[in-house]
C-alpha cells in the first residue's frame, strides 16, 4: 500500500473515532437532560399525589342517622362519605354495602339543625346538620338537603365549624352581588321570579344583594357607571337578552373606564349571572342549557365561570355597543315590525312580525366582507385593521339575512343554536350569509333550525368562521322610508345619524338602526359569565309561527 493511501485511511479513522466521541457525547448530555426531565417529571408527580393525599386525608369521622339508620360519616377536603353501619350476622356473612358520596364542590350551605315550637325565631334542641347541595337533572341543576342526624351539640358544632370553613374557601363563590332586575321584560315577571326562586337560594348560600329596579331602558348603564364595583364579587341581571346586552355593554365600558383605555376593549373583573326572565333569553340557555331560574342561581352560588367571547359593532369609528349577536336583513326587519306591536302578547307579536315580513320578503343589496379567523391567533385579540386589506374578502350582491355570532345562541325554539359550529370561547364568530332565493326555499332553512341540522345545506347558504365582518348597504331606500310607504308611518332617527338611510339591526334582541356601513369585531373571551359550556338547549317549546 502506498504512503498516501495509508495517510488517508489514517485519516478517516480518526475522522470516525471523533465521530465516534462527538456521539457519546451527545448521547450522555441527552441522557443527562432526559434524566432531569425525569426528575422533573417524578418531583411533580409526587406533588400532584401529595396534594391528592391531603385533599383526601380524613379531616372527621362520626356516626350521623340519615334517615332511619345509623351511618359512619367520613369528611375529607373535597367530598363526603357515609356507609350504613350494619350489625354482624350469626353467619358471620360480610355485607358489601356501597357508600354515598357527596362532592363539597356541590355543596352550596350547611345549617345546624333545631327543632323549634310554632313561633320561636331562635335557639332550640340540636337536632343535626343539614347540608344544602345541588343534583343534576339532564342540563337543570336541582336543589336538594342531605340530613345528618345528631343529638350531640359538641359534635355537631364541630361538623358544622369545619363544612362551613371549607365551603369559603372556594374563592369562585360569591359573597356580595349587585343585582339589577328589568320589571317591564317578558310578561313582567322578574320581580315575581327573583323572589320565590332566586333570593331563597342567594340567602341560604349567605349571599348577601344589593338590588336596582330599573325603571327605564340605559337606567343599568347609569348605574354602573357611578357605583363603586370593588365593593361586589359579581353583578347579576334578571330579565332578557335585552338586559343582559346593557349590562355587558356597561361591563366592558365600565373596565375601559377604569384602565383609562377608551379605544380598546378592557376584560371587566367582575363576572356576570344571568337569571332568565325575558321570551328567549338566548345567552342565558347558551350558558345554562336551560331557561331555568334556579339552575342560573345555582350556577351562580356554586361560582361556576365560564369565559365568552364578545362582539364589538362600530360605524364610522363611533362604537355603538358591545354584544353577543347581530342579524341584519330579515332577522332585522322581523324585529322591527314586531317592536311596533308592542300591545301585542308576545308571542303573538313574534308570529305577526315573522309572517309579515315573509309576506314583503325582500332581499338586502349590500357589500359583504369578513376576516376570516386563524386557528394559531384564535385566543388573541386580533385587529382588523391591522392585518391588512389584503386579507379581508369582499362579496357583493343580494342577501336576504345576514347573521353574524360569537355564541350558539341556543333558545328553546333553536335547541342545537342559531349558529351550532360555534363555542362560548373559540375567539371566532360565525357568519352566515343567507344569498337571494325563493320563499319557499328561505322557509324552508328556518324551519330546519328546530330540526336537528341541515339549515346551512342549502346552496344559498354560505358560513365562514370569522374574526371580523364588515357590511355596507348600497340600497338608497331604507327601513324608516320603506315602512313609511307601506303603512304611512312616521319615519324614526337612527342610532346614529347620517344622510343615508337607515336600516334595522337586530343586535341581542335590540333594535338598533343604523344608516352607514357596520363592521363587527370579536374579542376573545372578553367577558366571565356564570355558567359551563353547553352544546345543546333543552327543547319545551315548538315554534308554530311558518
Amino acid at each position: 500500500m502506498s504512503e498516501p493511501e495509508e495517510e488517508l485511511q489514517g485519516e478517516q479513522r480518526d475522522s470516525t473515532k471523533k465521530k465516534k466521541k462527538k456521539k457519546k457525547r451527545k448521547e450522555k448530555r441527552s441522557a443527562k437532560k432526559k434524566n432531569k426531565k425525569e426528575e422533573g417529571e417524578k418531583r411533580e408527580e409526587e406533588q400532584v399525589e401529595e396534594e391528592e393525599e391531603n385533599s383526601e386525608c380524613v379531616m372527621l369521622r362520626g356516626i350521623f342517622k340519615l334517615g332511619k339508620k345509623s351511618h359512619d360519616v367520613l369528611l375529607t377536603r373535597t367530598r363526603l362519605t357515609w356507609i350504613p353501619i350494619t350489625p354482624e350476622t350469626p353467619t358471620a356473612e360480610v355485607c358489601v354495602l356501597q357508600p354515598g358520596v357527596l362532592l363539597l364542590r356541590d355543596v352550596f350551605a350547611v345549617k345546624v339543625k333545631r327543632r323549634r315550637a310554632a313561633g320561636q325565631q331562635s335557639g332550640g334542641p340540636v337536632l343535626g346538620v343539614a347540608l344544602f347541595c345541588c343534583r343534576r337533572r339532564g342540563r337543570r341543576l336541582e336543589e336538594e338537603t342531605l340530613h345528618l342526624h345528631n343529638a350531640s351539640a359538641e359534635h355537631t358544632q364541630t361538623w358544622y365549624n369545619t363544612l362551613k370553613e371549607l365551603l369559603t374557601e372556594s374563592s369562585s363563590r360569591p359573597r356580595y352581588l349587585k343585582v339589577f332586575i328589568n320589571p317591564s321584560s317578558h310578561k313582567k315577571e322578574a320581580v315575581h321570579i327573583y323572589r320565590e326562586h332566586v333570593a331563597p337560594l342567594f340567602k341560604m348560600a349567605d349571599v348577601r344583594t344589593d338590588i336596582t329596579v330599573t325603571e327605564r331602558k340605559g337606567h343599568a348603564l347609569s348605574v354602573m357607571k357611578e357605583c363603586k364595583l370593588d365593593e361586589y364579587d359579581g353583578v347579576v341581571c334578571v330579565g332578557g337578552d335585552g338586559s343582559v346586552a346593557e349590562l355587558c355593554h356597561a361591563l366592558v365600558l365600565r373596565a375601559q373606564l377604569d384602565a383609562d383605555s377608551p379605544e380598546k376593549p378592557v376584560k371587566p373583573l367582575l363576572p356576570l349571572g344571568i337569571i332568565p326572565a325575558g321570551s328567549t333569553d338566548v345567552v342565558s340557555c347558551s350558558v345554562h342549557g336551560v331557561r331555568d331560574p334556579v339552575t342560573a342561581a345555582l350556577h351562580i352560588v356554586l361560582g361556576h365561570l365560564q369565559q365568552v367571547d364578545m362582539c364589538s359593532f362600530s360605524s364610522l369609528g363611533q362604537l355603538v355597543c358591545f354584544g353577543f349577536s347581530a342579524m341584519f336583513g330579515f332577522g332585522g326587519r322581523s324585529l322591527a315590525r314586531a317592536e311596533k306591536k308592542r300591545w301585542m302578547p308576545s308571542s303573538r307579536r313574534r308570529e305577526y312580525a315573522l309572517v309579515k315580513t315573509l309576506a314583503r320578503l325582500r332581499p338586502e343589496d349590500c357589500q359583504l366582507s369578513f376576516l376570516p379567523a386563524k386557528k394559531s391567533n384564535r385566543d388573541q385579540d386580533q385587529d382588523p385593521e391591522s392585518d391588512g386589506e389584503e386579507s379581508w374578502t369582499t362579496n357583493q350582491g343580494l342577501y336576504l339575512s345576514i347573521s353574524i355570532m360569537s355564541i350558539p345562541c341556543l333558545s328553546p325554539h333553536a335547541p342545537r343554536g342559531l349558529a351550532p359550529n360555534t363555542s362560548l370561547a373559540n375567539g371566532s364568530a360565525a357568519l352566515i350569509a343567507v344569498g337571494n332565493t325563493s320563499r319557499s326555499e328561505f322557509i324552508k332553512h328556518l324551519k330546519r333550525y328546530s330540526s336537528s341540522s341541515g339549515q346551512f345545506s342549502f346552496s344559498f347558504v354560505e358560513t365562514q368562521v370569522v374574526s371580523a365582518v364588515r357590511i355596507c348597504p348600497r340600497s338608497l331606500i331604507g327601513w324608516s322610508e320603506e315602512e313609511s310607504e307601506e303603512e304611512g308611518e312616521s319615519k324614526t332617527s337612527p342610532i346614529i345619524q347620517s344622510e343615508g338611510a337607515a336600516f334595522p339591526w337586530n343586535i341581542d334582541g335590540e333594535l338598533v338602526e343604523i344608516a352607514n356601513e357596520v363592521l363587527v369585531r370579536v374579542h376573545p373571551q372578553l367577558i366571565t359569565l356564570y355558567g359551563e359550556e353547553v352544546n345543546e338547549a333543552e327543547s319545551t317549546v315548538s315554534c308554530s309561527c311558518i
